[in-house]
């Protein structure tokens, strides 16, 4: 029962995780809401490029706006570039 339990708390904790924009994989990027494979693609492109400085430079990717920044905003978080 405490192995359920612990299991539970674990996963929980998960989805409730920070995405850190500088730095997340393609397949972390895609747990965000309204972030596919694609634009998880295109966060990773432009970040080798221009590192985020804010959670608002999302909009600079093609196909995200301002309510899908919006809806992240408690997710996500600008860590440290490392390029």
């Amino acid at each position: 029962m405490l192995k359920k339990i612990l299991l539970l708390l674990s996963i929980g904790t998960l989805a409730f995780a920070s995405v850190d924009i500088n730095n997340a994989s393609v397949k972390e990027l895609i747990t965000l809401k309204g972030i596919g494979k694609n634009k998880a693609k295109a966060i990773v492109a432009y970040r080798k490029e221009h590192c985020f400085k804010t959670v608002d430079e999302l909009v600079k990717i093609k196909g995200i706006g301002q309510k899908t920044v919006e809806k992240n905003r408690d997710n996500v978080i600008v860590g440290q570039c490392n390029h």
